[in-house]
């Protein structure tokens, strides 16, 4: 079995596609129901917030696990899987666990280091527990990565990375506008990175309107900071009367476009504006750079603004943390897979002796005391011819293609090994990663 991951987030699904996947528990459980009716499907769990929606599978065929995904989360999106395809993405081996590590640090959300994903990974680990699958290996993985996520947190000062982009984006506005207080800012969104945004804005004074897609988010984000709520239909008029716009929305698509900011900038001569993009993929069309008049800065140039700083330190430390704890468990489920051959290597080897033992007392008499000092002389010479290589077969397997040496040992001593060692794919193999539509013309 191995390890592979389906799912569709901010960075690759339209917004109402991202509504219409949100999984409640219930929907949840059924959906992870559905998946492990699959025969390839061993297990299971669902990974599911305001911007993604992930399925997490031990799977023995790669395309048949691909397809029992995909086709649940078709269903309950509403969607053809071949209109859904593109929109997912597949993850697998070492690939799926980077993955699930980024996302428990943060590092792949909309307010980069936020860490209420811990508390969504906590959940699925609950359920994982509560429908009786607790145990296996997807278990195994949620607590690493919890592990990952609180290290990462605990290690560096990844939380205020989002804060700092906003801080980034002041600072451009303050060198193209002057001081900032007392000015109007505009939030396209309502989402973490948008509250984050509108909360730093109002701390430094500017007045602030939200507008969102849902006037009901809009509505709460506004009042928490002070402000006013606007819908997406008066957007031209907003960005018009904005000193500084700024928009993470995790539409697929841009939100603002040439022509809207275009139009806009036609009622406000002579008054410069600055628009700060903070979205994966990007809300402004990167051709309202040429605009006179408009200021555009998307979170490439806000990251080299932050480059040097103790912000880029802490994204370096942790995609290193990531990167180390990705080898340390790929090592560590080598290491698993080996410990069957050992096991029964000492079990052929206890049978020999054992065998012999029992031979060796038909043919020669020997009191109780003898008897036992030689089986224990013979167990002491077997464990000494043992320890060796079953302890070097252990070290040789953290390495990459280490699973060859337990198949060297299977094979010379005619081994049947009892449980999923024997041969079966682990993450340490080839890493995949693409979307749906890719991933059926792959064969792992």
């Amino acid at each position: 079995m191995t390890l592979m991951v389906v799912g569709l987030s901010h960075r690759t699904a339209a917004l109402e596609v991202l509504e219409r996947a949100s999984l409640d528990p219930a929907a949840a459980a059924s959906t992870v129901s559905a998946v492990t009716a699959c025969p390839h499907v061993e297990e299971a769990f669902v990974l599911s917030t305001c911007n993604r929606v992930e399925v997490y599978a031990e799977v023995t065929r790669f395309h048949g696990g691909v397809a029992a995904v995909g086709e649940a989360l078709s269903r309950r999106i509403g969607l053809p899987l071949d209109e859904l395809g593109d929109q997912l993405y597949v993850h697998y081996e070492d690939a799926g666990v980077e993955h699930l590590f980024r996302v428990a640090c943060g590092l792949d959300s909309m307010a980069v280091g936020e860490a209420q994903i811990l508390g969504q990974l906590r959940s699925a680990l609950r359920e994982l527990h509560a429908s009786g699958r607790g145990g296996g290996a997807l278990d195994r993985l949620l607590q690493t990565a919890l592990r990952v996520g609180k290290r990462a947190h605990s290690e560096t000062s990844l939380d205020a990375a989002g804060a700092s982009l906003v801080d980034a984006a002041i600072a451009r506005a303050e060198a193209v506008l002057g001081p900032v207080a007392g000015r109007s800012a505009l939030v396209v969104g309502a989402g973490a990175m948008s509250a984050l945004a509108a909360t730093t804005l109002a701390r430094a004074g500017m007045g602030v309107v939200v507008a969102n897609r849902t006037p009901e988010r809009a509505e709460r984000l506004a009042a928490a900071v002070g402000g006013r709520a606007a819908g997406l239909d008066a957007l031209r008029a907003e960005v018009a009367a904005a000193d500084v716009v700024v928009s993470c929305t995790g539409a697929v698509g841009h939100v603002l476009d040439v022509a809207v900011v275009a139009s806009a900038l036609l009622d406000r001569p002579h008054r410069p504006l600055l628009l700060a993009d903070l979205a994966l993929p990007r809300d402004v069309d990167p051709d309202v750079a040429t605009l006179p008049g408009a200021h555009l800065v998307d979170l490439e140039g806000l990251g080299a603004d932050l480059a040097g700083t103790a912000v880029a330190d802490d994204l370096r430390a942790v995609r290193t943390i990531v990167t180390e704890e990705v080898a340390a468990y790929a090592a560590s489920l080598r290491v698993a897979d080996v410990a069957p051959t050992v096991v029964a290597l000492r079990a052929q080897a206890r049978h020999v002796v054992d065998t012999e033992m029992r031979r060796l007392a038909g043919r020669v008499e020997l009191d109780d005391a003898t008897r036992a000092e030689v089986d224990r002389a013979v167990h002491r010479i077997v464990e000494k011819l043992l320890h060796t290589p079953t302890v070097r077969v252990k070290e040789l397997a953290e390495e990459p293609g280490g699973a060859g040496y337990a198949a060297a040992l299977r094979a010379l001593f005619d081994l049947e090994v009892v449980g999923g060692a024997a041969g079966a794919p682990r993450a340490g193999g080839a890493p995949l990663s693409g979307s749906v539509a890719e991933a059926v013309g792959r064969t792992p």
